[in-house]
């Protein structure tokens, strides 16, 4: 597991805690603000880990708990090289975790491909779910994902993109962004657990896992998920969207309006996929108030 050097500390002043999933990986994670039976679970997605979002921490935490893990073989989980790197292995992580940590009601926060395992884990235990807040994400199928996407999915070039040249990861510091750039180390900070071939595994794994076509192996999952929304239509909802994202695009905006119809809905035109951090100012004090 990677540990946090000393100048990252002013950025993420957490002292994370590990767990041991059921199929025996190391979990890092951050569990703040008491120890309530009711918490805000936030799940990133790729390639991002709990750093993404230490402000909104820093925000809630004071009134309510916060729990947001790094999914294995990211941030400072344990990488294994031989891991099932699913969307299916990843809503079984969040389940023992919740179940570990004796959590009974949720408030669901979720970014990039933290939306299908956090709508995936709802889906499971809609009776859990209380408020929903959804950041450029996607939890259903969809036709509209990048071509890029599929070129970094195939074996070659797409491994060698993404394990050995950091084609993924490393772009993503300033594709995601518009509003604003990130500070030095604000990217040294997104990109510290992704500096090598090997730990790189799961940026690889987690693309190769969105399925673009009903043969994927997690398709089904998907769909499941997807069917699954249907029992959020009442919950109070939050959809903040960043308009210029290069891979969650105005489709599946309009595709969350539509599985989510009561959600208060805003649309940032000028920012980008890294929409937390990239509208900090706006969009973090939006999301404290809405889950108070």
């Amino acid at each position: 597991m990677v540990t946090i050097p000393d100048w990252l500390k002013p950025l993420y002043p957490f002292t994370p805690k590990s767990f041991e999933t059921p199929r025996g990986a190391r979990m890092s994670y951050l569990d703040e603000g008491g120890e309530s039976e009711e918490a805000v679970l936030m799940l990133h997605g790729n390639p991002t880990w709990s750093f993404y979002y230490r402000e909104l921490v820093q925000a809630v935490s004071p009134t309510m708990r916060c729990i947001v893990p790094d999914h294995i073989g990211m941030g400072l989980s344990e990488k294994p090289e031989n891991y099932p790197y699913t969307l299916e292995a990843r809503i079984g992580d969040v389940d023992a975790l919740v179940t570990h940590l004796g959590v009974k009601r949720i408030h669901l926060v979720v970014h990039d491909w933290g939306g299908a395992i956090g709508f995936g884990y709802a889906a499971r235990y809609p009776q859990r779910i209380g408020k929903l807040v959804v950041l450029n994400t996607g939890a259903f199928p969809s036709p509209h994902i990048p071509r890029r996407i599929g070129v970094c999915k195939t074996k070659f070039p797409g491994t060698a993109l993404v394990r050995g040249l950091n084609g993924f990861a490393g772009p993503a510091v300033w594709m995601s962004m518009n509003r604003r750039k990130l500070s030095s180390d604000e990217k040294r900070g997104f990109l510290l657990p992704y500096d090598s071939w090997a730990n790189r595994v799961a940026v690889d794994a987690f693309v190769k896992d969105i399925p673009m076509v009903p043969s994927h192996p997690t398709w089904r999952t998907l769909s499941d998920t997807a069917a699954g929304l249907k029992h959020f239509k009442q919950n109070p909802a939050l959809i903040i969207w960043g308009g210029r994202d290069f891979c969650f695009n105005d489709h599946f905006f309009n595709e969350w309006k539509k599985r989510l119809p009561q959600a208060q809905t805003y649309y940032l035109e000028d920012a980008g996929h890294y929409v937390l951090a990239d509208a900090n100012t706006e969009a973090i004090p939006r999301i404290t108030q809405f889950l108070r």
